[in-house]
């Protein structure tokens, strides 16, 4: 078995730690500076990782082959298989014409481009994440979005940047779920500490979202929709992970924010005009009877309908039993984890877990094929769609596979701890490097349920040392995680694709979110700060 090395490098943690960063150096230097195209930065990214992993870490080529081969897999499966089925659906409707009736009764409840963006980027699209999560919702509410006239660009930036405040708890509640297994904590207390940290959050993220969109003047014209969509989801988020858990927060905060957003449009409109670059004139909205809207709307609510019933836990079971669980060759239980990383020295899995009729991306087909026989697509224009949307995807899938392989080699070769133990290094400053170590392992994995996976351990070990709240830490790893997830080169890439947004502008869309991703979460890791030391009597 091969043993993790987290100093390979003089025994110098500082001097691994460049070592292990390079990797990344490449990616945000390819994407910032030489504005790369994604797919181009994932590649050559993975080709520094396995450098660093073979060079440096000295680990075993055949250990390298099997955590990227790991990763990949994982990439396309649950994610990339999610994303593929959310295009079908997004052409199913556009091809047949619905797509205007669904702009139009969209329209006639909020014409305002600010408003469209609170009501389906927001809190759409924190439903979908609260019921699928792992890509679904930007996929879904991007290409939404786009078919009502934002630019590819523009959808794609507020998707991501909206897709903040429900990660923590998606997936019926998985990252914090998955927290508490990895820790052995309280699943409870977890929950609440992740909702008394994003609550704060979550209740400016739609007034941020609309600054960005067009200033602090932009603002001030839907201030009553941003408020109500803050304050409806971030109460809701906070009361249900602090007293009923993590399953059930993101479906409810979402619900209460679409349903808080639709009767105040009923009753107020903004009194000022917006609009936002790139996007289309607005066109005349027409009205349509109920069943026709219901008819358009049908390819979406089938797909909440299935995608919330695959996610209930007695569903799940049936499901799985197809589901097979493949001990990954060349990697599973060959890498040794040591101190102080973990607690003491175990074998690292690598079980990939073959879900094809559980995963979520399945439900999607469902979607797509019942929406298909409700819309009266033949078989042979069916057909044409997929093959359409796989070719509209493929430099998408290729990136989404390059950095879950350059993730997983990472965590596997121990470079990922280096980094870890990098962070924990701060002292005094951990609590709010804390929420910064979440934000980088989504950042590298794509998922808070992979970064609290990873890390989740690292920061209980670091806390009990530190004299800190273990609980409180922890649970700053789901929190500040949540940012991480629009610079991820898998959220960028499903954005574009879900918005046939031009690969050359992927880079350009990751220097739009990379600001706001540190400054969010900068915010998160100074609540969490405040709790260990200004009110700890605030935190569980």
């Amino acid at each position: 078995m091969w043993q993790q090395n987290y100093t390979p490098l003089a025994d110098s943690l500082a001097v691994s730690a460049f070592a292990a960063a390079i990797p990344l150096f490449v990616l945000l230097i390819l994407l910032g500076i030489f504005r790369k195209p994604a797919w181009i930065a994932g590649l050559s990214g993975l080709a520094a990782g396995i450098v660093v992993a073979v060079g440096v870490y000295g680990m075993p080529v055949n250990l390298m082959i099997g955590s990227v081969t790991f990763g990949a897999a994982f990439g396309l499966l649950p994610i990339g298989w999610i994303v593929y089925w959310a295009i079908v659906l997004y052409r199913i409707v556009l091809e047949t014409g619905k797509f205007e009736i669904i702009k139009d009764s969209v329209g006639s409840l909020a014409s305002d481009r600010r408003l469209q963006a609170l009501l389906i980027a927001f809190a759409f699209g924190a439903f979908i994440e609260g019921a699928a999560g792992f890509g679904t919702p930007v996929a879904v509410a991007a290409a939404m979005l786009a078919g009502l006239g934002f630019s590819p660009f523009y959808a794609a930036g507020i998707c991501l940047l909206a897709n903040t405040a429900p990660v923590a708890f998606g997936s019926i509640g998985i990252p914090v779920i998955t927290l508490a297994g990895i820790t052995g904590l309280s699943q409870l207390d977890l929950s609440a500490n992740v909702g008394r940290i994003c609550a704060p959050v979550s209740f400016i993220v739609p007034a941020y979202l609309v600054v960005v969109m067009g200033g602090w003047r932009a603002l001030r014209g839907v201030l009553p929709a941003a408020f109500v969509c803050g304050a409806g989801f971030a109460g809701v988020q906070f009361y249900v992970s602090n007293y009923l858990g993590p399953q059930l927060t993101d479906i409810t905060s979402s619900l209460t924010a679409i349903i808080g957003l639709v009767v105040l449009f009923w009753l107020w409109k903004p009194g000022d005009t917006f609009e936002l670059p790139g996007a289309a004139k607005g066109h005349q909205v027409k009205k349509h009877p109920f069943n026709e809207v219901i008819l358009a709307w049908s390819p979406y609510l089938l797909l909440v309908i299935i995608v919330f019933f695959w996610g209930q836990d007695g569903v799940k079971v049936i499901l799985n039993k197809v589901t097979q669980s493949i001990q990954w060759p060349m990697l599973h239980n060959l890498v040794e984890r040591v101190p102080p990383v973990v607690g003491k020295p175990a074998p690292y899995g690598a079980v990939y877990a073959f879900n094809w009729l559980s995963a979520s991306g399945t439900a999607c087909l469902i979607a797509t094929i019942l929406s298909a026989f409700v819309l009266r697509i033949g078989v042979a224009h069916y057909l044409r769609i997929l093959v359409n949307s796989g070719k509209q995807l493929a430099l998408s899938l290729v990136t989404i596979a390059a950095v879950l392989g350059l993730a997983y080699l990472l965590n596997y070769c121990g470079a990922t701890g280096t980094l870890g133990l990098a962070f924990a290094a701060t002292g005094v400053l951990f609590p709010f490097f804390s929420a910064m170590l979440g934000w980088m392992g989504v950042f590298l994995t794509g998922s808070d349920t992979s970064a609290n996976a990873l890390f989740g351990n690292l920061q209980v070990v670091t806390a009990n040392k530190l004299g800190l709240n273990p609980l409180l830490m922890a649970a700053s790893n789901s929190a500040g995680g949540v940012m991480g997830k629009m610079i991820s080169l898998q959220s960028i890439a499903v954005a574009a694709a879900a918005t046939g947004m031009p690969s050359a502008d992927e880079a350009k869309l990751f220097r739009f979110t990379l600001k706001h991703s540190i400054l969010l979460a900068a915010v998160i890791g100074f609540v969490v700060t405040g709790y260990a030391y200004v009110f700890p009597q605030w935190a569980r």
